[in-house]
């Protein structure tokens, strides 16, 4: 069996003017994370875990910002098309384990719907997606709550 893991690692800006979308949900709050697609941080390091373990370049690269394609997508459809790409060399899921760091909003009673969804846009188990939050204690760009940033580590087995 090949197994391999990877690393995925993103930030967005937080502004008033966009939906906060996290981990494929919306979550009520003030601000929201801006970027070309949807903006939702967790997802985009999840797929830059999934490409790096299959040692296929990064989110950037299969989709990028300077596409009107991808403008305002739901990320949730660029999960499901970076699984495709991996599947295209074989590989599949084993776990997914992440971290979301931002001061607010709270997180935690949205964690389970956040497992659950992306577990379905993946299609594996819900215990084989993990979800941990913390804070900067309100320390830099997150501690400010200027942007929110996600870590991602994922194992592939072919």
């Amino acid at each position: 069996m090949n197994i391999k893991i990877g690393f995925g690692f993103d930030v967005h800006q937080l502004v008033e003017t966009r939906p906060f979308t996290l981990g494929g949900i919306t979550i009520p709050h003030v601000k929201g994370s801006y970027g070309h697609s949807d903006g939702d941080v967790l997802i985009h390091a999840i797929c830059d875990a999934l490409l790096g373990a299959a040692n296929m370049r990064d989110i950037g690269y299969h989709f990028p910002d300077t596409d009107n394609t991808y403008k305002g997508i739901d990320s949730k459809i660029l999960l499901k098309n970076t699984i495709e790409l991996i599947a295209q060399k074989g590989y599949i899921i084993g776990n997914i384990d992440s971290t979301i760091c931002l001061q607010k909003p709270k997180i935690k009673d949205y964690i389970e719907t956040m497992q659950k969804t992306l577990a379905d846009t993946c299609n594996i188990a819900i215990d084989d997606i993990a979800i941990k939050a913390t804070t900067t204690e309100t320390l830099g760009f997150e501690g400010r709550e200027e942007g929110v940033s996600a870590y991602a580590v994922v194992l592939l087995s072919k």
